[in-house]
């Protein structure tokens, strides 16, 4: 079995997955990529995580999750700050240990507002500010920061930053090859700006990774939890990927789903199926090349 060779799976999928077991499902379904998260990762080891990796032959597409950095200035900022340069550390050492075609993308979800704060402007400019602070170490370890806009039900807990313009509003302030965008289905489907935005961070190169999963009501009371396999619910896969793919974006797509059925079955099982529903919604409308 192999499946799209652009096809990635990001680990969010199998959550309860170790790294060698998420390796072991992704290869056994034939995938040729992985999206890497930091607490398998940091469970195992850094170099140990590398060497895994490194023995499995799959390309890395991004590795997940950095951020959360709204907080007013503090000891609790400096932590964030801190904790998001060792995210870029091990972006770095895993992208040079995956296979040729491999991305140092590290995904950047900037946070919800601040305890007792209602100031989402102000939160937003702080994720700018935290961006620029990590932009340097960035540049200089080959990695590129993707902000993640987030659905705005996720606003006030989460991520204040809720479309793609907003995500690039504050990536146009940096090289492009240092800050980028994700574009999520799951996230910005709904928005009414969102084919000109995609044009927009195609245009400036800043189309960093894209992740597809499906919208379906009703949500679950834990929203977080509302990730549908492709093509399960009302994403319209076919003019989405197509303006990603018109922007000249020809890297790995993963498949990122928060769900607790899927988190509760055989890791093998959902690497299959999610291959077989990427196949069915999303492949026919892309490029077959495998990601140079």
């Amino acid at each position: 079995m192999n499946a799209h060779p652009r096809l990635s799976m990001n680990q969010g999928t199998i959550k309860h997955a170790s790294l060698p077991e998420a390796i072991d499902a992704v290869l056994g379904a034939g995938y040729a990529s992985i999206g890497t998260w930091r607490e398998p990762v940091q469970e195992l080891g850094l170099a140990e995580s590398a060497a895994r990796l490194a023995d499995s032959g799959l390309r890395l597409s991004t590795h997940c999750r950095s951020g959360f950095f709204t907080m007013e200035e503090g000891p609790a900022r400096r932590a964030s700050i801190d904790d998001n340069l060792r995210a870029i550390e091990e972006t770095a050492t895993l992208a040079a240990a995956g296979a040729d075609g491999s991305t140092a993308v590290l995904v950047i979800v900037g946070g919800g507002l601040p305890e007792g704060s209602r100031d989402v402007v102000g939160a937003r400019e702080r994720v700018r500010d935290a961006v620029g602070e990590l932009a340097p170490a960035a540049a200089a370890a080959g990695v590129t920061l993707a902000i993640e806009a987030l659905h705005p039900m996720y606003a006030s807990d989460r991520c204040v930053v809720s479309t793609l313009g907003q995500a690039l509003d504050i990536a146009e302030h940096f090289d492009a090859d240092v800050v980028g965008a994700v574009v999520d289905t799951f996230h910005v489907w709904w928005d009414p700006e969102l084919l000109p935005q995609i044009a927009r961070a195609g245009a400036a190169g800043r189309i960093a990774t894209y992740q597809v999963c499906d919208w379906a009501t009703p949500l679950p009371a834990d929203v977080l939890m509302g990730r549908h396999y492709p093509g399960d619910g009302v994403i319209d896969f076919a003019t989405i990927t197509a303006a990603v793919e018109a922007t000249g974006y020809d890297r790995d797509i993963e498949v990122e789903l928060f769900n607790a059925d899927i988190w509760a079955a055989p890791f093998d099982e959902v690497a299959r199926r999610t291959a077989d529903s990427f196949g069915a919604a999303v492949a026919p409308h892309l490029a077959a090349s495998v990601p140079a």
